[in-house]
């Protein structure tokens, strides 16, 4: 059984539309109107080794803060309804994601209890991109889009002086482990003593 959803959310600041295939091969149709946090987006689907479509238009001319905060806001309620009842997944992963000189820490489960902890210092930096993707909202993106997946995320930056880097080492090893935490692993039964994820 292929593991996909598509959600839509409008807002008087935003129109979002999402499709995604947990089971996919990668591929990946990102736009926001946002170039940094498209290429961000794209490495999430092409790491996580899911199919992922976004389409955003939004209130960019004032600000991108509320196209990244709805998209992600869609992903994560996208994502927790392709998962499904989690029968048979890993559930938990983790690791250290390098970049160049960054290094980040991922440690997640796929608890349905949502929980960010979130240990990442940016260096000073000018927003990235046209327009502007403000390093400050990689936090609020990945809090976010793990609070409405009912994920429980632990991120910390072991060291890094890009921000380029940073941000996309997270980005990447977001993906990997969450490519790790959704494989099927056991025979279908729930990966929890509760019986319920």
């Amino acid at each position: 059984m292929t593991r996909t959803a598509s959600r839509s959310r409008t807002t008087s600041e935003t129109s979002v539309e999402i499709e995604l295939c947990l089971d996919g091969s990668g591929s990946t149709s990102i736009d926001t109107g946002i170039p940094f946090f498209d290429h961000m987006l794209d490495q999430l689907g092409r790491h996580g080794g899911f199919d992922l479509s976004v389409t955003a238009e939004g209130d960019l001319a004032i600000d991108t803060h509320h196209t990244i905060e709805d998209v992600s806001i869609l992903l994560g309620e996208t994502f927790a309804e392709a998962l499904g009842d989690k029968a048979g997944i890993r559930r938990f992963a983790s690791g250290r994601f390098p970049l160049d000189e960054a290094l980040v820490d991922i440690a997640l489960d796929l608890s349905g209890r949502p929980h960010v902890f979130w240990d990442v210092e940016m260096p000073e930096c000018l927003p990235l991109g046209t327009p502007a993707f403000d390093p400050q909202l990689t936090q609020h993106a990945i809090e976010s889009f793990a609070t409405n997946a009912a994920i429980t995320l632990h991120v910390e930056l072991v060291r890094g002086t890009n921000v380029h880097h940073i941000i996309e080492a997270t980005f990447k090893g977001l993906a990997r482990s969450l490519r790790d935490a959704v494989r099927i692993d056991g025979p279908g039964s729930i990966p929890s003593t509760k019986g319920v994820l």
